[in-house]
C-alpha cells in the first residue's frame, strides 16, 4: 500500500479531484485502476494562504509489492511512501481459571470497550451501571434541564455511555498508540453507527445526538456476544478475604444483592463519589491527584471562525475550534478544555444541592456560540491541607459546586467577563446571548473560586485575548462551576493493571488513568488485554 501525504485541494472539491491529484503524483495512467481511502483530513487556513483541505491517503494499485516499491522509488517524493495496514490484535488467552463471570462497574467508554473486548473473546462479562439506558437517560436529562428536577442516578454524569455522552463527543487524544488501539476504537464506533469521517478528520467528534444511538448499538452487540447488562444497579460493597476479591454487593431499586465474582473492573467514572467512599472504607489504596477547575466561557462562533479561518467566508469549512494555554509566575497552568464549537453550556449536576457545568455539541455543531472551559490547575497542596484523606479533592469539588448552586439558586450562575473582573453582578447579556441547557441566572462568580485561582483565570483570559482578539471581551459569558474536568483521585495499580487487592482492576478516567472518551476507551482495552493474558476463556 502506498501512502501519500500533503495532498492539497480547494474548498468545494470532490473525490474525483483527489483521485486526479493521486494519479498525477504517482504518474498513473487513466486506464489503470486506482482505489484509495482517506487516512487523515485537515484544513490549511493560514494567514496569506487560500484556505484548502489537506489529505493523507492510502492508495491501492493493481501491483505486487515489488512493483509498488519500484514505483515509490521512481517518483522520489518525500511525501510518498510504502505503508502497511495496522491491525489491532487481542493477546493470546492465559491459563488461570475464572470461577465466575467478570463484572465491569460502569458503562462509560472504559467499561464499554473493556466489555466489548472481553465479550468478543468469550469471557461473558456482566456490566453493572447505576444509571439508565441511553435513551431513557436522555429523557431524564432533558427533564432536568427543563424543570430542574434532578435524578441523582440518571443525569449528565451517570448512565449508559458515561459523562462523555453529554459532551462534544471529541475523539482526539495525545496517547501514544503503537499497537492500533486508537484506530480500533474509531472503527468500532463507525461499525456501530458513528459517521465514517471520524476515521480521518483532524479533530474527530461524534456529538451527543449520535452517541446516544452508538452506545446503545455497542451494548446490544456485547449482549449478542454473551455479555449481560444490569442498569439502575449500583456497586455498594466489596467482600475481600486475604486481599482477594470474593464477591460484590449491588443495590438496585432499593434491593441489595450479592454477586459472587473473582474479577471486578472499576470503570465507575470521575463522579462516582459514593463508590470512592466505599472503596476508602474497604481500605482500597487511593491517592489525591491534581485536576483543574474554572468556568465555561462563551463567545459568538462567528468571532472564533473569523479569527481561526482569517476571515475566509465559506460554507465548506466546519465551525472552528481553538486551544489556548498559558502558565504564570506561580507555575499554575491555565488552559482551555473540552472546547465545543457551535455548542451549549449544560447543567451537568449529579448531586442534590450542588451545581456543575459542562459543554455539549450536537453532531452538526450548529449552535450560535462557541464555548470552552477555561480552567486553572489545582494540586493537593491547594485542597488537602493537613488532611491525609485521599478524597480531599472530592471535598474541594463539592464545596465549589454547593457554592455555585447557592449563587444561582439552583440555576447555572452566569456573569459577563467584564463584570467578573470588577465584581459586579451582570444585569443583561451584551451583543450575544448564552446558549444553555438548563436555566441560568446572573450572579457574582467572583465568590466561587479562591482568590488565587480567580486571578489566575483572569490572567489567562487576558493573555488569550492576545491570541484570539475578542477572547477577553467585556460581554464574554462565564458560567460556573467547571469542576469535573478529571478525577480528583487515582487508584494505584501495578503493571498487570491490578489494584493491591487481587481481582480488582482500576480502569479509565474515574481511576485516574484517562482524560476523555478516547483515552478512557483505550484504557478499557488495556485492562481487557491484561485480563485476557491472565485468564482462560470461560
Amino acid at each position: 500500500m502506498i501512502r501519500i501525504q500533503q495532498i492539497k485541494v480547494p474548498l468545494g472539491h470532490t473525490k474525483n479531484d483527489i483521485e486526479r491529484k493521486i494519479r498525477k503524483l504517482l504518474r498513473v495512467k487513466k486506464e489503470q485502476p486506482v482505489t484509495f481511502r482517506i487516512w487523515k483530513q485537515s484544513i490549511d487556513a493560514r494567514r496569506g494562504h487560500e484556505a484548502s483541505y489537506v489529505y493523507t491517503v492510502d492508495v491501492e494499485l493493481d501491483l505486487d509489492s515489488s512493483k509498488e516499491k519500484q514505483l515509490v522509488e521512481r517518483v522520489c517524493n518525500k511525501n510518498i511512501m510504502l505503508t502497511k495496514e495496522q491491525t489491532y490484535r487481542f493477546p493470546k488467552s492465559g491459563t488461570d481459571r475464572l470461577r465466575h463471570r467478570p463484572v465491569i462497574a460502569g458503562s462509560g467508554p472504559a467499561g464499554l470497550f473493556c466489555a466489548y473486548l472481553l465479550a468478543s473473546h468469550g469471557y461473558e462479562p456482566i456490566v453493572i451501571e447505576r444509571g439508565k439506558m441511553a435513551k431513557q437517560r436522555l429523557g431524564d436529562v432533558e427533564t432536568f434541564w427543563e424543570t430542574g428536577v434532578l435524578d441523582t442516578s440518571s443525569n449528565v454524569q451517570f448512565g449508559e455511555g458515561g459523562a462523555g455522552t453529554f459532551s462534544d463527543g471529541k475523539l482526539n487524544t495525545l496517547v501514544k498508540d503503537p499497537v492500533g488501539r486508537n484506530r480500533f476504537v474509531l472503527e468500532t464506533f463507525v461499525q456501530h453507527g458513528a459517521d465514517e469521517s471520524i476515521l480521518y478528520v483532524n479533530k474527530p467528534h461524534i456529538g451527543t445526538d449520535q452517541l446516544i444511538d452508538v452506545v446503545a448499538n455497542l451494548r446490544n452487540h456485547i449482549i449478542r456476544l454473551g455479555g449481560s447488562f444490569y442498569f439502575e444497579t449500583c456497586l455498594t460493597d466489596l467482600a475481600l478475604r486475604d486481599q482477594k476479591l470474593h464477591s460484590i454487593t449491588v443495590t438496585s431499586k432499593g434491593c441489595r444483592q450479592e454477586i459472587p465474582t473473582d474479577l471486578l473492573v472499576l470503570a465507575v467514572g470521575h463522579s462516582a463519589r459514593d463508590t470512592f467512599q466505599m472503596l476508602a472504607d474497604r481500605k482500597i489504596p487511593m491517592q489525591p491527584k491534581a485536576f483543574a477547575v474554572g468556568m465555561r466561557v462563551e463567545h459568538p462562533q462567528k468571532m472564533i471562525d473569523a479569527h481561526q479561518y482569517h476571515h475566509t467566508d465559506s460554507r465548506e469549512l466546519p465551525p472552528a475550534s481553538y486551544k489556548v494555554t498559558g502558565s504564570f509566575q506561580d507555575q499554575r497552568g491555565v488552559y482551555s478544555f473540552c472546547m465545543c464549537p457551535g455548542g451549549y453550556v449544560v447543567n451537568a449536576s449529579s448531586e442534590a444541592g450542588g451545581l456543575a457545568v459542562n459543554g455539549m455539541s450536537y453532531h452538526k455543531r450548529d449552535g450560535r456560540n462557541a464555548n470552552s472551559a477555561i480552567i486553572v490547575s489545582v494540586t493537593p497542596d491547594d485542597f488537602a491541607g493537613d488532611s491525609h484523606d485521599p478524597l480531599c479533592g472530592i471535598r474541594f469539588q463539592r464545596e465549589l459546586e454547593q457554592r455555585a448552586y447557592q449563587l444561582g439558586n439552583g440555576r447555572i450562575p452566569q456573569q459577563l467577563y467584564g463584570d467578573y473582573k470588577i465584581g459586579r453582578i451582570s444585569e443583561s447579556y451584551g451583543e450575544f446571548a448564552s446558549c444553555t441547557k438548563g436555566a441560568a441566572a446572573f450572579a457574582d462568580l467572583g465568590e466561587l473560586l479562591p482568590e488565587s485561582l480567580k486571578q489566575a483565570l483572569i490572567h489567562g483570559m487576558e493573555r488569550f485575548d492576545g491570541y484570539i482578539p475578542g477572547f477577553g471581551r467585556y460581554d464574554a459569558i462565564l458560567s460556573g462551576i467547571e469542576s469535573r474536568t478529571s478525577s480528583p483521585i487515582r487508584i494505584p495499580r501495578g503493571e498487570d493493571y491490578r489494584s493491591i487487592a487481587d481481582g480488582i482492576y482500576p480502569c479509565g478516567e474515574g481511576a485516574g488513568y484517562a482524560g476523555g472518551i478516547m483515552s478512557a476507551a483505550m484504557d478499557g482495552i488495556k485492562v481487557a488485554e491484561a485480563i485476557g493474558k491472565r485468564y482462560a476463556i470461560r
